[in-house]
């Protein structure tokens, strides 16, 4: 892994998708692919800030419209071009 901070987020309400770059090696060579994680960010009865995978209802199509803008960054990305840090935000 070339770092440890995501080189794109997007998010909509309080879902969040980050892209990462991972090196990788395939048939003697080096390569760079990225992979998403998702999230949802929320406040507990303590009122600490807490992430979770799991979402409701409500919160799926905002998931999928995450992911849905993290695929197109990777197909859009070739893959040995050094990535461009986006930040994308949706209320």
């Amino acid at each position: 892994m070339k770092s440890q901070t995501p080189v794109s987020r997007i998010r909509a309400g309080a879902v969040s998708c980050a892209l990462w770059e991972n090196e990788i090696e395939v048939k003697g060579t080096q390569r760079r692919i990225l992979k998403a994680s998702i999230a949802v960010r929320f406040k507990d009865r303590n009122g600490e800030w807490q992430s979770s995978q799991t979402f409701t209802r409500n919160e799926i199509p905002l998931a999928i419209y995450c992911l849905q803008k993290a695929f197109e960054q990777m197909i859009e990305s070739p893959p040995e071009q050094e990535p461009k840090v986006v930040e994308e935000y949706v209320e």
